[in-house]
């Protein structure tokens, strides 16, 4: 159930005195029942507010459906933990002190370096590695601890036992991931400081519900210690006073009221408290402030895979384009590897490329497949003509059910008759066993580190751009005056083309030797006094006004002095606008790089029905997934991501944050669907001119059919 405030929240127990006929309120979601509508309505809004938090994952400022949601999820996750894990890592659980991060580490630390019994696993037995499963864990206090292990055949039947180090057992990766251990955690245990185990798990599971000496002083696992209980029924007895006397005082008013059209219409007047949007999108309410908002359209379904497959078809897709150096493998599109995994042929040369780099580097990292090879004493060369025999080890090695049902299609020859779901499935768990190799970890690595050195320098230069305006914004702030006399002399005497200085000389005219000397007083005075000052100053100002007089009277300027002075402005911005569009240029540099250090490719984000969005750099759609990700589609045209982003309630809050990430990315996105449109228009014209020419034409020189002409160029 979830919490309110963190703490556990009681359900209003149903009235025992109910009848068939009686008119009562329940809500939906937990299947409570009231008789009074006000009650109701106050629970309803209780359960409204974000003060709930989801039990099994710890996530607050929910409303109570969202939590239960939440919930329901998190225990979908929490049972595919392993059964074999349970009983162990209940173990270490019960009572522990540390937090769940600590204890997630302590616990994923403790299964890597020690073997549990019943773990099935890899070992090495004269020379060779075999299967195996730990039957018993010996000497466990020792330093170097031994295993009995016995030696599984093919139907996974123990032939025989022997007695192992842990240094002749071969490490797998932990079958769970943390998320899923957290919410294993949260789901079997009654609270979190201690840990402690629900009784019924623990009885089942033979966990002890003892507390250990040091903790029976300190806390209380059952109920609390009597203080606790004293407090706690303090507050139980007062809540229910103060409950009571609320109804009794709704009888009273209720019995006072002799007409029952205005009791129900004080009872249902609702609190007019102003909302503070963004809320969670599925409580927006259309308002007559709101801008009118476009039809959103209907994402485009034509997939050539299943439409459960879409998922894996991308994800193995945007894997091998976005470690196509690494893996030495020529970048190709989606649809190319569509339309090849929807194909029948048993040796498309992009389909067997995908295996082979995929294979190639499981071998270079030297973990279990490598040792499978060894095994059966394979040469390390994967070739076009025995890729097949390779990729049925992988598949033994894995033995998944789904899997090694097609192993024998595959020795057979027949790959390309295999369904494009167990393609895909088999390229997916390739891709699983690569994000684990060592190349794959230090490429991520250097990626990080490289965004992480740009993403530093694009920060300091927006620092050192910012100090520049505020240096200029201060160099103006500090201004002698003597910018307005000048722009007053220049208004009375027309222009006349002279380039005048900001301290009022002429720029090399005749007769500025007075104005030096009565300068240098204006100065001397001006440490004096401030009236003597202004005085100067103004003498100053009728000085200038007749020099100006006699200079545009008497002298001429030379025609390349003034056109020079002309220029010298439209320099000066030139030189302005050169240094504005290096700076932007500079800016988009880096951003381009960061992009091409992948680390992993996020949605965009999500709309108020849970549907997540995503846009792939070397592919020009934007992607629609579903919910429950059984669903998927996509937009192509820049005209269907305008109206997408005219559908958008900033209201809500998925779609507030969906909206501003495309408003980020429109400068990156609109252009890929610009350029996508226009090459599906020639690819159409070039399909057409196929037609129309001779039936002598070669069918593969029709673009639809561009992934039978693929070649590797980045072949080791």
């Amino acid at each position: 159930m979830p919490l309110f405030k963190r703490k556990p929240f009681a359900l209003v127990v149903p009235p025992n005195d109910l009848e068939c006929n009686e008119h009562v309120f329940q809500v939906r979601f937990t299947k409570e029942i009231f008789r009074d509508y006000q009650a109701y309505l106050q629970r309803i809004n209780l359960y409204r507010q974000r003060v709930w938090t989801c039990k099994v994952t710890g996530k607050t400022n929910l409303t109570y459906e969202e939590a239960l949601v939440s919930e329901q999820r998190g225990t979908e996750k929490a049972q595919q933990f392993p059964k074999e894990l349970m009983i162990p890592v209940l173990h270490m659980i019960q009572f522990s002190m540390l937090k769940l991060q600590d204890l997630v580490k302590s616990i994923c630390t403790k299964l890597q370096d020690h073997f549990i019994e019943g773990l099935e696993l890899y070992g090495r037995k004269d020379n060779s590695v075999q299967p195996c499963q730990i039957l018993k864990v010996l000497d466990e206090d020792l330093e170097k601890v031994h295993y009995e292990v016995g030696w599984l055949d093919k139907d996974k039947n123990v032939t025989g036992t022997s007695i192992a180090n842990a240094d002749d057992l071969i490490r797998k990766k932990l079958p769970f991931t943390r998320d899923v251990l957290k919410s294993f955690i949260r789901e079997s245990t009654s609270r979190s400081f201690p840990w402690v185990v629900h009784d019924k798990l623990a009885k089942k599971h033979g966990v002890s519900t003892e507390p250990p000496e040091e903790l029976r002083d300190k806390l209380s696992i059952q109920d609390g210690c009597p203080k606790s209980n004293k407090r706690r029924k303090t507050a139980s007895d007062t809540k229910n006073q103060g409950t009571s006397k609320r109804k009794k005082l709704e009888t009273e008013n209720s019995e006072g009221l002799t007409n029952g059209k205005k009791a129900s219409k004080e009872i249902e007047k609702p609190n007019k408290e102003p909302i503070r949007y963004p809320i969670d999108d599925l409580l927006v309410q259309p308002g007559a402030d709101d801008p009118v908002f476009t039809d959103r359209p209907s994402p485009s379904r034509d997939f050539g895979v299943p439409m459960d497959c879409v998922g894996h078809l991308l994800m193995v897709w945007d894997f091998c384009s976005s470690f196509a150096r690494l893996l030495n493998l020529w970048p190709f599109s989606l649809e190319d590897f569509e339309n090849a995994i929807c194909h029948k042929d048993n040796n498309l040369i992009l389909i067997v490329e995908s295996h082979l780099v995929l294979l190639r580097l499981l071998m270079k990292d030297e973990g279990g497949y490598f040792m499978v090879i060894q095994k059966k004493r394979r040469k390390l060369k994967i070739t076009l003509t025995n890729w097949m025999d390779y990729l049925c080890d992988f598949l033994e090695m894995e033995d998944i059910p789904e899997l090694s049902t097609h192993i024998g299609t595959i020795k057979r020859g027949h790959y390309g008759l295999l369904d494009p779901q167990a393609k895909l499935f088999i390229l997916r768990e390739l891709v699983d066993r690569a994000l684990a190799t060592n190349a794959i970890r230090e490429q991520l690595d250097n990626y990080i580190e490289q965004h992480q050195a740009l993403a530093a320098a694009k920060r300091g230069e927006a620092l050192e751009e910012a100090r520049k305006r505020r240096e200029e914004k201060g160099l103006l702030k500090a201004d002698p005056d003597s910018k307005e006399v000048l722009h007053g002399n220049i208004l009375e005497n027309g222009g006349h083309g002279l380039n005048i200085s900001e301290n009022g000389d002429s720029n090399g005219t005749i007769g500025d030797f007075p104005e030096k000397e009565d300068r240098k007083e204006g100065n001397h005075a001006s440490e004096n006094s401030e009236s003597h000052r202004v005085n100067m100053a103004s003498r100053k100002v009728n000085k200038k006004k007749k020099n100006l007089k006699v200079t545009i009277e008497n002298v001429q300027v030379p025609f390349s002095m003034e056109k020079q002075k002309k220029e010298l402005p439209w320099k000066e911005k030139e030189t302005e606008a050169q240094e504005k569009k290096s700076k932007e240029l500079r800016k988009e540099h880096l951003e381009r790089e960061m992009e091409k250090r992948f680390i992993r490719t996020n949605p965009l984000g999500k709309d108020r029905n849970y549907n997540r969005y995503w846009f792939f750099r070397r592919d020009g759609r934007v992607f629609v997934e579903s919910s429950d990700s059984k669903l998927w589609g996509y937009y192509s045209a820049k005209e269907e991501l305008d109206a997408l982003m005219g559908s958008l309630n900033c209201k809500g809050e998925r779609e507030r944050a969906l909206k501003k990430q495309l408003d980020k990315c429109y400068n990156r996105i609109s252009p890929a669907l610009h350029k996508r449109s226009r090459d599906i228009a020639q690819k159409i014209a070039l399909e057409e001119a196929v037609l129309r020419r001779s039936t002598r034409v070669p069918p593969r020189d029709n673009p639809a059919l561009a992934f039978f002409r693929y070649v590797n160029k980045w072949k080791d």
